[in-house]
């Protein structure tokens, strides 16, 4: 019997500098479903993405805005900074507050990754009363983080999440 060999996940064992993006429309904020990401078998997260070499973070995040939504953005205030470390992942991510310039929103994919392992499946608003009924090992740690999840816009300075 041949035993399976388990897929390499390209965002273990390493720290990850991620610029994401807050975007709030009508009082709801746009979120990403990652499946197979977190205890609660996926998570709920604003888009954005790894940070490379030679790109300033606006440039980053207009892209990868436009890779997972489609959307066109502008680049507003800088929020806080989000470090998570657990046992497989260590993560440093800058928040910004975006704001749609044109586009309609459609699920992308994350081009770290190939068509067959692709872990976006859902792109959708959600309200305060939503987020607040999500479970909490399926939504982003910084939404907790600021108290009441539809406050997470006005959080400053680090966060520091270890898990």
């Amino acid at each position: 019997m041949l035993e399976q060999k388990q897929k390499e996940n390209p965002f273990e064992g390493k720290v990850r500098v991620r610029v994401c993006g807050l975007l709030i429309e009508n009082n709801k904020v746009l979120l990403l479903k990652h499946d197979n990401i977190g205890p609660g078998g996926h998570l709920w997260s604003p888009p954005g993405g790894g940070v490379e070499f030679g790109e300033s973070l606006e440039e980053m995040l207009k892209k990868e805005f436009k890779e997972e939504t489609n959307l066109k953005i502008e680049v507003g205030e800088y929020l806080f900074i989000n470090e998570f470390i657990s046992n497989k992942y260590h993560a440093i991510e800058l928040f910004y507050q975006v704001h749609r310039i044109s586009g309609e929103i459609k699920l992308g994919n994350d081009p770290e990754l190939s068509p067959e392992d692709q872990i976006l499946t859902e792109l959708r608003f959600f309200s305060p009363e939503e987020l607040e009924k999500l479970p909490a090992d399926t939504i982003h740690n910084a939404f907790d983080a600021a108290g009441a999840r539809d406050k997470i816009a006005e959080l400053r300075g680090l966060i520091t999440f270890k898990h």
